[in-house]
């Protein structure tokens, strides 16, 4: 009896998290291409920094993906697949010239790694070769979105609370909105240059 009690209990208690947590969707208008929509911070809560490490490659002189979005905590690695040396540095975290870094330059086949423990946007450059540039978005949370081309996007397992959503795009100014999660809740921008 004891047994199927805990049973029962453990099983309410699994379906009272799953219930507890919900998805955010919406569209990014006014901009083209892909967008970073992420959950700007929830109050009290910390989240450990993923294992998980992206690479950015620098390929054909451009940086590929052009545009990566990380867990803030996360340790992003550089590689160099070209045959003539790169470099990667950057003028400002989230606009924060103070958090300026320069990885140095290296050839071809070689990755450096930086852990980016900073939120906001990373705009990377290589004084190489100036035409090369991209962007590594860091978000507070786990609760972020790559958009696809038209705008779409949607952020799975949020905890149920309110919370401030921004949506960023390459040359547009940030768009924050307060979005009540409580099941599939809808959040849509439209950003201007």
């Amino acid at each position: 009896m004891k047994r199927t009690l805990m049973m029962v209990m453990a099983v309410v208690a699994m379906m009272s998290l799953a219930a507890s947590a919900g998805t955010i969707s919406g569209k990014v208008s006014g901009v083209n291409g892909e967008s970073v929509v992420y959950v700007d911070a929830i109050a009290g809560k910390t989240f450990p920094a993923p294992t998980a490490k992206p690479v950015i490659d620098q390929k054909g002189l451009m940086f590929t993906p052009h545009l990566v979005v990380v867990q803030q905590g996360t340790t992003v690695e550089f590689l160099n697949s070209d045959k003539v040396a790169h470099n990667v540095f950057w003028t400002s975290v989230g606009g924060n010239k103070k958090l300026t870094h320069n990885l140095g330059t290296w050839p071809q086949g070689e990755k450096r790694a930086f852990k980016f423990d900073n939120p906001g946007a990373v705009p990377l450059l290589c004084n190489v070769h100036p035409e090369m540039s991209g962007y590594v978005v860091v978000s507070p949370t786990p609760y972020f979105a790559l958009t696809d081309k038209s705008g779409a996007y949607k952020i799975e397992n949020v905890p149920d609370g309110s919370y401030s959503v921004t949506a960023w795009h390459e040359g547009a100014k940030n768009q924050s909105k307060p979005v009540a999660v409580a099941g599939d809740s809808k959040a849509d921008f439209t950003l201007s240059k």
